[in-house]
């Protein structure tokens, strides 16, 4: 689990509440009218940009995302692929069906490796994948981060209804009070939805897109690599590459340490 995301959502959240007590209780933040402008609004707009099926299918899955963390690093996968070309080298690809990997996308890879597909097919189903995964979690930000930019804009409608509402009662002031505040209550709502959880966590896709894209096609260079039967010094060094300068030494030097005796 990204630890990260819910500890902000929480601490934000405990920050809003206890200014909120500060000064108050929660019911004077309580409204139907600025929860139905905010909340509906954005999800009509919404619905106009997107596809109904994007949005049925992007929201969960960025929502997935954004709260879970991959199993496995760059450097793991790097150490994890050489010792599988290490297997494929001493038993040949039949030794691979044994091994038991926990990410997914990279025992399908292997599984191909194994069952002795052309490395073509591999390429081509592999990239496929990886770009069919992108494409979703692209949509998923993409949405998440239309939510975040329609909420204020309602809050900011229904403001100007709160005011239009409390310009149009100004002969009776005991009306002047609740439209007021339903006018500040829509921009309140708007900008919480957008600042604490849609823009962050359309943010936290992205990062976690580029994150993917970087290991998936680290894992399809590996498995060509292991498919090509090349050796598994060569297979480390060549996926080095993609790890950050600071972490490419840190690995050169444990895998040239000695093995314990």
């Amino acid at each position: 689990m990204d630890i990260a995301t819910g500890l902000g959502i929480i601490a934000g959240g405990i920050v809003l509440v206890t200014l909120i007590l500060m000064g108050g209780d929660l019911g004077m933040f309580l409204d139907m009218h600025a929860f139905i402008v905010i909340f509906g609004g954005a999800f009509a707009a919404t619905l106009i940009r997107f596809p109904l099926s994007s949005i049925f299918h992007g929201l969960p899955l960025g929502l997935k995302f954004a709260f879970t963390m991959r199993r496995m690093t760059q450097r793991d996968l790097v150490d994890e692929l050489a010792g599988l070309a290490e297997i494929a080298r001493k038993s040949g690809p039949v030794g691979l069906e044994k091994v038991e990997i926990e990410d997914p996308f990279l025992a399908k890879g292997v599984r191909y490796v194994a069952d002795g597909y052309d490395g073509a097919f591999i390429r081509d189903n592999l990239e496929r994948d990886r770009d069919n995964f992108l494409t979703h979690l692209d949509e998923g930000q993409k949405i998440y981060r239309a939510i975040g930019d329609c909420a204020p804009a309602f809050g900011m409608i229904g403001t100007l209804i709160g005011m239009v509402q409390m310009f149009a009662n100004m002969t009776d002031p005991s009306k002047l009070g609740p439209y007021m505040a339903v006018a500040l209550l829509a921009t309140f709502y708007g900008a919480a939805v957008a600042n604490l959880f849609c823009l962050p966590i359309a943010d936290k896709l992205h990062l976690k897109l580029v994150d993917e894209e970087i290991n998936r096609t680290l894992i399809i260079d590996g498995i060509l690599m292991i498919r090509e039967a090349k050796s598994p010094t060569l297979v480390r060094e060549m996926l080095l590459a993609y790890l950050p300068e600071k972490h490419r030494h840190v690995a050169e030097d444990a895998a040239a340490e000695p093995a314990p005796a």
